[in-house]
């Protein structure tokens, strides 16, 4: 589809926004110099600028490329750990400017499930407000594709967790659970002329549970006000679906009794809050039940269509880690259209989906050159592969970082950002792609993570590798009526050779049993599936053992997703960690392993 520049049919406020990013956007060469400009002017003297700018105002005084030039010379590219000692100064009390002239009052978590742990990130008031202003952005380009009633609904399938305060007072949480606390959130209903279904209380309470039974009653008792259905993630919708599945016959009792479940909701916070907005409605009940009942026959396919006859689009982040959910999304959301939410992170946003009829395999995000200060590190794959192989390694040969104006058409980069909460030339470790322009700014493609995840000898596999593994084998399934659920992997070099293992929790239709004769086809499918280089010489040399395929009992990965959240997580923020060596977590999946297989792939 053609980005068309229109703003015809919108509201005042929308039509506003659209104009300036345009404008920005024309002109984002200059528009990065003076964030850039803005960003040292605010921070100029704090203790880690210091140490590489010194007192010379020379900077300062800097214009338009010299500024660059200047800043990229004497500051030095940076990873989370040269940042590390500065934020844990800040959470254990030190208010100096470490690394913002405003204090910090603030530390974002990211998931943690990355890497293994969460890490801390400067947090401040202008998180909030660029997070407003992307969803503001996002909302009037989505307005003219899918235009919205004035007051119309969402059923927005949003969580927090608790926030708690570090040994330093600082209040730490994940960044989302800041961003529905703080009054940016508030004013987000009111900027898109569109409500939650669900109260602030449902919202904020911080059990996912509780919120979970909450969001499914109020957005089937609103569900002719539906105008779309949302969350942070695909995991998350899928979860809460797959969830409606054993809860919709207490919901419905609920709505035709205009009660609230003792059992499912025990918050007496949420329980007020809920049951101001429940009267009794017999009819409504009757016919969700008259639903529910033809759905389950049809293995609830087309779900959110047929509950919701009104909502218009599934929005939620669809990329990266996040596609191997879009297969189960697309069953339950039938032929609603798929749109793909804003690129960004616990440390900054980064860009906007101006196109929603994009499907999520081909999206492209729009640099907004306001929100943070980016540069590019170009890569040139330089590990040996087969013409034919459609590979991601990260064998990378780097270039010199460029700034946003000097990005070229189809070359791949890492992502170096420059903030205004205090990250100076930050590897962010997102390895994307510019697929096209619009206007000056460059549009990217999300092609995957670059730290590693499976490596045991010379093989290096990333996500994307395991994800399209998992994907060409996981087909073998449909032969037995089953479907994957979830999957983690582990690189176990516990004996030599070393293997990788590959754990899958796998849902068989009408409880029929999976074949073993199946299982081991899907697990030699796997193996061969890998076609990084150092892998398969690697394979044929038998310096890697046999790959492993271990079946884990129902319900394992909600084991997985109830760990992270009793570790501080939260539901929106939660994704499945592709690759593990936490402890704990494999603990977690050895026990409840039921079957192992062993590929052939190799002899």
């Amino acid at each position: 589809m053609t980005i068309q520049s229109g703003v015809a049919g919108l509201n005042e406020e929308q039509q506003d926004i659209i104009c300036w990013f345009d404008g920005v956007a024309e002109s984002a060469a200059s528009a990065q110099t003076e964030t850039l400009r803005r960003i040292i002017e605010m921070n100029h003297g704090t203790e880690y600028l210091s140490k590489w700018l010194g007192s010379d105002t020379e900077i300062q005084q800097a214009e338009g490329e010299e500024l660059e030039r200047l800043y990229t010379r004497r500051v030095p590219l940076a990873n989370h750990a040269d940042l590390e000692p500065y934020i844990q100064r800040i959470a254990d009390g030190d208010d100096s400017p470490l690394l913002t002239q405003e204090p910090i009052t603030t530390l974002s978590l990211s998931s943690g499930t990355t890497d293994g742990r969460p890490k801390y990130v400067p947090f401040t008031r202008y998180s909030s407000q660029s997070t407003l202003q992307i969803f503001k952005l996002a909302a009037a380009h989505r307005s003219r594709v899918f235009p919205l009633r004035a007051g119309g609904r969402i059923l927005e399938l949003i969580y927090s967790s608790k926030q708690f305060k570090t040994k330093g007072g600082v209040t730490a949480g994940t960044a989302t659970t800041h961003y529905y606390a703080s009054e940016e959130f508030r004013a987000k209903q009111k900027c898109t002329e569109s409500f939650a279904c669900s109260p602030l209380e449902v919202i904020l309470e911080g059990d996912y549970k509780q919120s979970t039974y909450c969001h499914l009653l109020l957005g089937l008792y609103f569900c002719d006000q539906v105008d779309f259905v949302t969350s942070t993630f695909a995991y998350s919708m899928v979860h809460v679906f797959t969830a409606f599945e054993g809860l919709w016959e207490e919901i419905c009792h609920d709505i035709r009794h205009g009660s609230l479940s003792n059992s499912r909701v025990t918050s007496p916070r949420i329980r007020r809050a809920v049951l101001e907005h429940l009267s009794p409605n017999p009819s409504l009940a009757l016919k969700i039940e008259s639903k529910c009942r033809e759905l389950q026959g049809l293995d609830w396919c087309c779900t959110i269509p047929e509950l919701w006859p009104n909502a218009k689009y599934i929005y939620s982040i669809m990329t990266g880690s996040m596609q191997p959910y879009l297969k189960k999304l697309r069953h339950y959301a039938g032929e609603l259209p798929l749109v793909c939410a804003d690129y960004g992170s616990t440390e900054s946003w980064i860009g906007v989906n101006l196109d929603p009829y994009a499907p999520p395999q081909s999206v492209t995000f729009t640099v907004i050159p306001t929100l943070a200060y980016f540069e590019f590190i170009p890569l040139v794959n330089s590990q040996h592969k087969r013409p034919t192989d459609d590979v991601i390694d990260l064998d990378y040969q780097e270039g010199e970082p460029l700034p946003l104006s000097q990005v070229k058409l189809g070359q791949q980069y890492e992502l170096v950002l420059t903030t205004y909460t205090g990250l100076y030339r930050y590897r962010l470790g997102d390895v994307v792609e510019v697929a096209s322009f619009y206007k000056g700014a460059p549009q990217l493609t999300f092609v995957c993570r670059r730290k590693l995840i499976l490596t045991i000898n010379i093989d290096k596999n990333t996500e994307k590798d395991l994800q399209l593994a998992v994907e060409r084998s996981s087909q073998l399934l449909a032969q037995c009526q089953a479907e994957l659920v979830d999957f983690t992997s582990h690189a176990d070099t516990s004996k030599h050779p070393g293997h990788y293992v590959i754990y899958w929790e796998i849902k068989a239709k009408d409880g029929d049993e999976i074949r073993d004769r199946v299982l081991q086809e899907c697990c030699r499918e796997m193996d061969a599936s890998f076609a990084d280089y150092g892998y398969v010489v690697s394979r044929r040399t038998h310096s890697i053992g046999p790959l492993e395929l271990r079946l884990v009992k129902d319900g394992t990965f909600g084991n997985i997703l109830e760990h992270y959240i009793s570790n501080g997580a939260t539901m929106s923020q939660f994704k499945t960690p592709r690759c593990t060596n936490n402890p704990v977590l494999l603990r977690i999946l050895d026990h409840n392993t039921v079957k192992h297989f062993w590929s052939t792939a190799y002899g």
